[in-house]
């Protein structure tokens, strides 16, 4: 997506959130100045999120390098990059809602996994204080991490339906009931989601979770489809290396906690608005049928 169509997309969302929020915005009764900047809502959110979209590695150089360089006639009144990084923390809670604003519908097929986001090296776990009390160690297939677990549920068609961040110590079947409280039809999930009162809750909400078995377990009968849809539960794996190693959303650079969330925000927007996405077609998994 071209920068221009970008920032279509984010103005038109701030035409119309922007005056609701600072309706609902808590007032103490005094007179509050509110000074103008010279770049608008819109401005900085579609500089956040495009960063995720360009090849940069750090936001420094992009903003410095590229940015200031090169979109100088887009955005005439661009700023020095400490006082961007000011900005930024204005631009949370709408790219919290532009976020939500984007996820997909509900299929009747959706698959849920985790990913690990590391925020220091292991051997700087004890010397890390930007994250103190609120990032935890985990451990995942990879091993073991200091930092916090994203929580994915996408469907078919490779839309993100729901997230949650949570530390690296929380078990995975934690957040399921949350993040499936508006799913119907079936939920495909790995080893680590298998649990009989997990099932049997979401079973009574209309929802059908589906997991492989573990090699102690006795094989459960399972229709055809659903054991292709299992085999192809690698999309949210692939959807989880695209968002760490394309949008970044994991890098050890982090100042401040609302700019690990911006970070975050802003890179699953960016895939959000990818025009192609990792998919599968449910159309060619079913059997053909024999005359």
């Amino acid at each position: 997506m071209s920068i221009t169509e970008l920032f279509c997309n984010v103005d038109d969302f701030c035409k119309e959130f922007e005056p609701k929020w600072q309706r609902y915005q808590l007032e103490n009764g005094l007179r509050k100045r509110r000074r103008k900047s010279s770049l608008t809502l819109s401005e900085v959110m579609t500089i956040i999120i495009y960063f995720h979209q360009s090849n940069y590695r750090t936001f420094k150089s992009y903003y410095t390098k590229y940015v200031r360089r090169h979109l100088q006639d887009e955005f005439p009144g661009l700023v020095s990059y400490s006082w961007f990084i000011r900005l930024m923390a204005q631009a949370f809670v709408p790219l919290l809602m532009f976020l939500l604003s984007q996820r997909g519908q509900c299929t009747g097929i959706s698959f849920i996994d985790s990913t690990s986001i590391k925020v220091c090296h292991n051997r700087r776990i004890n010397r890390h204080k930007v994250f103190s009390g609120l990032a935890a160690r985990g451990k995942t297939t990879m091993g073991w991490f200091f930092g916090f677990k994203l929580h994915l549920v996408v469907n078919d068609r490779g839309e993100i339906l729901a997230f949650q961040l949570t530390p690296g110590n929380i078990d995975d079947r934690d957040p399921v009931q949350t993040l499936s409280k508006d799913l119907i039809g079936k939920l495909f999930a790995d080893k680590g989601y298998i649990s009989k009162a997990l099932q049997e809750e979401l079973l009574g909400n209309g929802l059908f979770l589906i997991t492989g078995v573990r090699k102690n377990m006795k094989n459960q009968l399972m229709s055809m489809s659903d054991k292709l849809l299992l085999r192809k539960r690698s999309i949210i794996e692939t959807i989880n290396d695209q968002l760490k190693n394309i949008s970044q959303i994991e890098h050890s650079r982090h100042c401040s906690f609302v700019n690990f969330l911006l970070n975050l925000f802003a890179g699953l927007i960016a895939y959000c608005l990818r025009p192609k996405k990792p998919s599968i077609r449910t159309d060619l998994l079913m059997p053909a049928s024999v005359p």
